[in-house]
């Protein structure tokens, strides 16, 4: 069975991003074979080809 991927929200997706974002800036390896020099832009780009390794818990 395969899991169809969630579809965020615009507040979980900023959200997301961000956290992935700080991690970059803080020195984090990028998940991308080429990676943008700004860490947002990185950090759109692996949400964008779906490499992040963040979930969401809904409650």
């Amino acid at each position: 069975m395969v899991k169809q991927m969630e579809k965020y929200s615009r507040f979980e997706k900023a959200r997301i991003i961000c956290a992935r974002a700080l991690q970059l800036s803080m020195g984090a390896p990028s998940l991308l074979k080429k990676a943008p020099g700004n860490p947002i832009e990185a950090a759109k780009e692996e949400y964008a080809t779906d490499v992040i390794p963040i979930t969401v818990v809904r409650h």
